[in-house]
């Protein structure tokens, strides 16, 4: 039960990054623009797809995880920090703890690493 457990926490966790950059591949010049309307300049758009799918991805084969975990982290943080900053408005305010409880969760995984069912915890035989 414990390593199934981990397996789906980690999809859970993993699933809004995937999903988001698969969005941003449909959605690209919107998103674009969005980012370039926050300051972000649209050329790095390319890059926030790789790191949320191949993230995204990483985190549910449980492929180096602790390290992707601490970058999704930081990234979340980021973002929360940049598209999320007006607490003023509570959806703004609600999306902004959501990115801070996802930043949590990836913080435990880095802490704890990716458990059951994963590539990292594959014993090698030699």
């Amino acid at each position: 039960m414990e390593k199934i457990s981990q397996f789906i926490a980690r999809l859970f966790l993993a699933q809004i990054f995937l999903f988001a950059g698969i969005s941003k591949i449909t959605g690209y010049a919107g998103t674009q623009g969005y980012m370039e309307a926050t300051g972000i300049p649209g050329a790095l758009l390319p890059l926030v797809i790789l790191l949320e799918v191949g993230g995204g991805l990483a985190i549910i084969a449980g492929w180096q995880t602790r390290l992707v975990s601490i970058v999704l982290a930081l990234f979340t943080l980021a973002a929360a920090a940049i598209f999320h900053n007006n607490l003023s408005d509570q959806m703004q305010m609600i999306m902004f703890m959501k990115n801070i409880a996802i930043a949590g969760g990836f913080i435990l995984l880095a802490a704890h690493g990716a458990g059951g069912y994963s590539l990292d915890g594959r014993r090698r035989f030699g």
